[in-house]
């Protein structure tokens, strides 16, 4: 994988990742992740993105290059993965939902604890970084050059297993087509409907 495959907008690239692998290498040992589900948010047209209002320290990596990895704390609880995509200077990135844990599944179970199901081991952006060892100190690494966290191809998801729906638990934009998936696939997460959802809107 190369900038080139994820110097599109976020919607374009989102279903894409389907398949795509997330590898960690730290003291614990490897993890890899065959990524199941994707959410795609772009910048100031995207009410639901971190990047509607503009550039803060916080979502500084959202606006590129792409290729890195933008990392966040989820409701003071979770860290929460996004592949930046796009154009240098314009926020766009795809968070990680859901994914099949493909190697490393001893230390991802250690992380996530003995009595979780295989196939909840990376169900959910939170569980997702949980099992594969991300937090902040993962903010903005270099997924394509890196070594410690890094992103590849892995196997083609079909294009009839490609499932599009509403973003997951968002009260913004939640009606946005803009969640992929893999039909049928155990490790894919719920959806939900934020109580807190706004009327319906559609991106611009």
């Amino acid at each position: 994988m190369n900038v080139e495959d994820l110097a599109h907008p976020a919607e374009e690239v989102a279903p894409r990742l389907l398949g795509a692998v997330l590898t960690h290498k730290s003291a614990e040992g490897t993890v890899s992740i065959a990524i199941t589900e994707t959410e795609a948010y772009s910048g100031a047209a995207d009410p639901a993105s971190h990047a509607y209002r503009g550039r803060t320290p916080r979502n500084a990596v959202m606006f590129g290059p792409a290729g890195h990895l933008y990392v966040y704390r989820s409701h003071g609880l979770h860290w929460c993965a996004n592949v930046v995509t796009g154009t240098d200077g314009i926020a766009s990135a795809v968070l990680i939902r859901a994914g099949r844990v493909i190697e490393g599944e001893e230390l991802a179970r250690e992380r996530r604890g003995p009595k979780v199901e295989d196939a909840r081991l990376a169900r959910g952006p939170g569980n997702f970084c949980q099992a594969l060892g991300i937090t902040a100190a993962h903010d903005g690494a270099d997924l394509l050059t890196g070594t410690s966290v890094t992103l590849s191809w892995g196997e083609a998801v079909p294009d009839d297993l490609v499932r599009v729906g509403p973003r997951v638990g968002v009260s913004k934009a939640h009606d946005w087509q803009h969640r992929f998936y893999v039909a049928g696939d155990p490790t894919v997460s719920a959806y939900r409907l934020s109580p807190r959802a706004k009327p319906p809107t559609s991106p611009s």
